[in-house]
């Protein structure tokens, strides 16, 4: 099972990069969106999956049951709320570059370069 999420992740981040490096701006975000997922889902994995595990103590004497971290947790609430601050400001930046230069090609904008 390890070996499996593992492997997920993998190819999530695998996949974000490889969408990163191409020259569309429609791929340069949808890569950014799945580099986000891929960070959440590891950040989520490392914390460890107990089933079934309260995430507070409660009044009982015995203790002995293993206990959820809410340390992954809120790392994940953090990390899912900076990857939509971020995929929104990537969002809206090529956006007004798209509409100041008319393209959508990253290499195209070397030679839209305006001397003032």
């Amino acid at each position: 099972m390890n070996f499996i999420i593992a492997l997920i992740i993998g190819m999530l981040f695998t996949s974000s990069v490889f969408l990163m490096f191409q020259k569309s701006f429609f791929k340069l975000i949808i890569g950014v969106i799945l580099f986000g997922y891929a960070t959440v889902f590891f950040i989520f994995t490392i914390g460890g999956v107990t089933k079934d595990a309260p995430p507070l103590l409660t009044n009982a004497p015995d203790h002995n049951q293993a206990l959820a971290d809410p340390l992954p947790q809120a790392l994940s609430l953090t990390a899912i709320v900076i990857s939509i601050g971020v995929q929104l400001f990537m969002i809206v930046l090529l956006k007004k570059v798209h509409e100041d230069v008319e393209t959508e090609d990253l290499d195209e904008l070397n030679s839209t370069d305006r001397i003032a």
